[in-house]
């Protein structure tokens, strides 16, 4: 039997995106070999915003209390942090994809890393020494981690975010069946 392939549009800073992946990855391992999973970009802040307001993003974290609520989620941590807020969603998928050029399994370690560093651990991705220290611990190939500032990576992360709201994404998580343009919008 051919495996099922979802396409899921998902976002590093966006709180439902962790609890669908944690479900999604729970529903690949009870249907092993059933199900693959391939994940997209989806930039819900697509350009840099330095400067944010650390008290007014800690304020606005209490709202991961609600996906947090969910059962089968995520776990996550209101920021207690000084670093951030993040000034953008694109370098953490960067560093993801680059990390899917070194092999499956190197992209589904910094995948959830990367969402357990942010939503957990109160971590800023966006700025490159954090994304770094993630790389080094994971212990991915030194060298490779420069991959992440090639220019294609870029262009096909804006063109993965362009593809879903071609096929109707209005926010993130948005999943469709691969060989289908239809997606559902939510976790």
């Amino acid at each position: 039997m051919e495996a099922v392939r979802f396409i899921v549009y998902s976002d590093y800073l966006c709180p439902w995106c962790f609890n669908a992946s944690v479900r999604l990855a729970r529903l690949r391992e009870a249907l092993a070999g059933r199900v693959e999973i391939e994940w997209r970009s989806f930039l819900l802040r697509p350009e840099p915003r330095p400067g944010r307001d650390l008290e007014r993003f800690r304020a606005y974290t209490r709202s991961w209390l609600r996906p947090a609520a969910e059962a089968d989620g995520g776990t996550f941590r209101v920021w207690s942090s000084d670093e951030g807020p993040p000034t953008h969603s694109v370098p953490p998928h960067l560093v993801a994809k680059a990390s899917a050029a070194v092999g499956r399994d190197a992209f589904e370690r910094m995948h959830e890393r990367l969402l357990r560093a942010y939503f957990a651990e109160n971590r800023d991705i966006s700025r490159e020494a954090t994304l770094r220290e993630l790389w080094k611990e994971l212990e991915l190939p030194p060298g490779e981690f420069e991959r992440s500032r090639d220019p294609a990576l870029l262009e096909r992360v804006r063109s993965e975010h362009e593809e879903a709201l071609r096929c109707g994404a209005t926010g993130a998580p948005a999943v469709r069946l691969a060989g289908n343009d239809a997606v559902v919008t939510g976790a």
